[in-house]
């Protein structure tokens, strides 16, 4: 096995489009000039967070936005039924910390509520995730990604400026118990950093269902992003190969972000996001809802447009939907390359939401 193994395993987006099912939105605002049907909302519920985290944060911190600011409850649940109403069908909660958020339980409660969602899933670091996951759970929160770079406490409290690594694993642990299946963990690989537990964390999908994603190491401001940094998918497929025997592609859908792998004997499965070295733009079916009202139409482009003005100012939802629309039309068909990426000035991930 050696580094070609990533090429036995490629697929193309380009081409799988053509064989993916049609889809039929209640609009067509939400399908972009490229013909991408976005049916996946991210809403990041707050710029606050009780981590600090390397590849988020800046050491010095970041300028947040006063609360007044930021989408209320309200405004959150009314914008939410726009995208619901018009195809979308998945709404992820990410932040900062979604589970700062006071209101919480609320916000998981109505939106589960909206007639057309299938899916409402919530990226979290797990901190204070285990006492609060089974009323969200009651809540209608249907997927569970949990963020965890390393599996030993002293880095973790290194690369994340904080302590908590117990109550991360303890998070995991809960929310198997609950029934979550899979539980997603996200591990952000870093070389010099955490490259070397990429087979500790394969292991921890043996016995229980867990889906680990490993994902590469991606530019933002102020997280010092150098291309060194990087470990490709191509270095940690062949990393995981020559480890795991029985390391089978699972057939992804066109608008799947991951490469996802099953390994003989394990009861979960390992995933791979490549967005720094072989892009999935082609089947990109997202759209980002900043806290503070802005929505952005690809994670890498500085382009955004608010919604909370014209919301906040009087407009009606027909005339929000015409803005959301026209944002969505101007989408490019692809993102740049990494290294421009790096060089394109673009908020924190803190603000942006994970």
């Amino acid at each position: 096995m050696d580094g070609t193994m990533s090429k036995m395993f490629a697929t193309s987006c380009d081409t799988v489009l053509a064989d993916a099912p049609k889809v039929n939105p209640v609009s067509d605002i939400l399908t972009d000039s490229f013909g991408r049907l976005h049916t996946y909302l991210r809403i990041s519920l707050t710029e606050r967070c009780n981590l600090r985290c390397m590849y988020c944060m800046p050491a010095e911190g970041v300028d947040l936005t006063p609360n007044p600011q930021l989408l209320s409850l309200n405004e959150i649940v009314r914008l939410a039924n726009l995208f619901v109403s018009s195809g979308v069908t998945k709404i992820r909660l990410t932040g900062g910390e979604p589970t700062t958020r006071r209101d919480i339980e609320e916000i998981c409660l109505q939106l589960s509520n909206l007639s057309g969602l299938k899916t409402l899933a919530m990226t979290t670091n797990g901190i204070v995730l285990a006492n609060k996951l089974p009323r969200l759970r009651e809540c209608g929160l249907s997927l569970l990604n949990i963020s965890l770079d390393t599996l030993v406490p002293a880095k973790f409290e290194f690369m994340t400026r904080r302590k908590g690594h117990e109550r991360v694993m303890k998070s995991i642990d809960a929310a198997i118990q609950l029934g979550y299946n899979p539980v997603k963990v996200n591990c952000v690989v870093m070389r010099g950093f955490n490259d070397d537990e990429i087979c500790d964390f394969v292991e921890l999908t043996r016995e229980r269902p867990i889906n680990v994603r490993f994902i590469e190491f991606m530019p933002f401001d102020g997280n010092v992003w150098n291309v060194k940094k990087l470990v490709p998918y191509s270095e940690m497929l062949d990393i995981v190969g020559k480890k795991f025997t029985g390391l089978q592609r699972i057939q992804d859908h066109p608008t799947e972000t991951a490469k996802n792998f099953r390994i003989d004997g394990h009861q979960g499965t390992v995933s791979f996001i490549t967005s720094m070295t072989e892009h999935f733009c082609a089947g990109c079916n997202r759209l980002r809802l900043l806290a503070d009202g802005n929505l952005k139409v690809c994670l890498f482009g500085p382009s955004e447009v608010s919604l909370k003005d014209p919301l906040r100012s009087g407009v009606d939802d027909n005339e929000l939907k015409e803005i959301i629309g026209a944002a969505v039309k101007r989408k490019k068909a692809a993102h740049a390359g990494m290294l421009d990426i790096a060089k394109t000035p673009n908020r924190p991930m803190i603000h942006i939401g994970g």
